[in-house]
């Protein structure tokens, strides 16, 4: 079964971020907050394309369900302002 430790250590491998929060507990379904500078200067679709490159084959077979929120570190920084 996919766990959200998994999905974060994934993500976490395949691309630079200075953070990665991923929840959800059913095996399924998961959240994930991730900031990155490779979000810097594309669309937020873009941004989740490359969340999902990273993921692979997984999110096609096994993860049936990941929302996500994606930040530059500059709108993290924003954010937490």
């Amino acid at each position: 079964m996919i766990t959200a430790e998994f999905i974060k250590q994934h993500i976490e491998t395949s691309m630079p971020c200075d953070l990665v929060h991923v929840e959800g507990d059913d095996g399924q379904h998961f959240h994930a907050t991730i900031v990155s500078v490779e979000f810097q200067g594309i669309n937020m679709v873009k941004q989740h394309q490359l969340v999902y490159k990273a993921l692979g084959d997984k999110m096609k077979q096994e993860i049936h369900a990941l929302s996500m929120k994606t930040f530059t570190p500059e709108q993290w920084s924003d954010k937490k302002a």
